[in-house]
C-alpha cells in the first residue's frame, strides 16, 4: 500500500513538472523567426523589446542562404522568416511542395548593379560579362532591371521569371554570369559588373543609393514579407510582430539608418 501511494506521489510530481516545462503557453507567446542579417536581423532587434513589453518573446535566427530559412519553417524550427519577396517564396513553395504564406509586406530592398570596374553603364565595354543570382525569380529580376535601363530587351512573354533564353536584344552583347546570390559581393573584381540583391548588397559595405550603377526605385513589386505557415497567419502574436513592423518608430528607423538603401513598403 505504502509503495503503491508513494508511485501515485512521485507519478503527480513527473505530471506536473512536465506540463510546467513544456507549458503551451510559452510556445504561443514565442516567435523564433529566421532573418537575413541584413537589414532584417537589425530591424527585428529594433522592435524586439517592444514585443517583449506585449508579452511576445522574439528569438532571432540568423541564416546566410535563401534555401534554408524557408525549409526550415515548412519543418517547424521556425515560427516565421523575413528575408524573401513575395515572387521569390511563391516560386520557393511550388518547387518544394511546402505550404507557407505571406503575412505582409515590409520593405524594398532596391536591386542593383554594381561594378569595381566601371562608374556607369555607359563605360560598360562590348561583351562585358555581367553576373546575376541564379534562382529564377531573383535572376528574371535581374534581367528586368538590365531591361528597363534598355541594356537588353526582353521577349514580352517572358514575364517576371525570365531567363537568358529570353533575350531578344542585347546591343552590348552582355555575357549574363549565373551565381548563387550570397557569392555575388566577393566576385566583383572578377567581372565587370554584379547585380545584387540589397541586402547581400549592403551586408558587403555597399551602399545602393551611392555605389550601384543603376537601381530599381521604390516602385519595385519586390517588397520583403513575412512568412507562416499556412494556416497560422491570423494568429496574435503575428499581428503584433506586422503591427510593430509597419510602425512609424519602424519607418523612422529604416529612413534614418539606410538612406535609401532600404525603403518602407507600408
Amino acid at each position: 500500500m505504502k509503495r503503491a501511494l508513494l508511485f501515485l506521489v512521485i507519478a503527480s510530481l513527473f505530471v506536473v513538472v512536465f506540463t510546467g516545462c513544456g507549458g503551451g503557453k510559452g510556445k504561443d507567446n514565442l516567435i523564433r523567426i529566421g532573418v537575413s542579417p541584413e537589414p532584417h536581423a537589425k530591424m527585428i532587434e529594433h522592435i524586439k523589446d517592444d514585443l517583449e513589453k506585449q508579452g511576445i518573446k522574439v528569438e532571432i535566427i540568423e541564416f546566410t542562404d535563401y534555401i534554408k530559412p524557408n525549409l526550415a519553417l515548412a519543418e517547424g524550427e521556425l515560427d516565421a522568416n523575413f528575408f524573401q519577396h513575395e515572387p521569390y517564396m511563391n516560386t520557393f513553395k511550388e518547387e518544394n511542395n511546402i505550404d507557407i504564406v505571406s503575412i505582409g509586406g515590409v520593405h524594398v530592398e532596391p536591386m542593383g548593379l554594381y561594378s569595381n570596374k566601371y562608374g556607369s553603364v555607359d563605360e560598360l565595354p562590348d561583351g562585358c560579362e555581367i553576373a546575376i543570382p541564379n534562382d529564377p525569380t531573383n535572376g528574371g529580376r535581374a534581367l528586368l532591371l538590365l531591361q528597363k535601363y534598355d541594356l537588353i530587351k526582353l521577349d514580352e512573354e517572358a514575364g517576371i521569371l525570365a531567363t537568358e533564353n529570353d533575350i531578344m536584344e542585347n546591343p552590348k552583347n552582355i555575357k549574363i554570369v549565373p551565381l548563387e546570390a550570397a557569392q555575388l559581393p566577393r566576385v566583383l573584381d572578377d567581372v565587370d559588373g554584379a547585380i545584387i540583391n540589397g541586402n547581400y548588397a549592403l551586408e558587403a559595405g555597399l551602399v545602393p543609393t551611392k555605389d550601384s550603377l543603376i537601381l530599381e526605385d521604390k516602385d519595385s513589386p519586390y517588397a520583403n514579407i513575412v512568412a507562416v505557415r499556412a494556416g497560422e497567419e491570423n494568429e496574435e502574436k503575428f499581428k503584433k510582430l506586422m503591427d510593430a513592423l509597419r510602425s512609424e518608430k519602424m519607418r523612422k528607423f529604416i529612413e534614418d539608418t539606410y538612406e535609401g538603401g532600404v525603403i518602407p513598403a507600408f
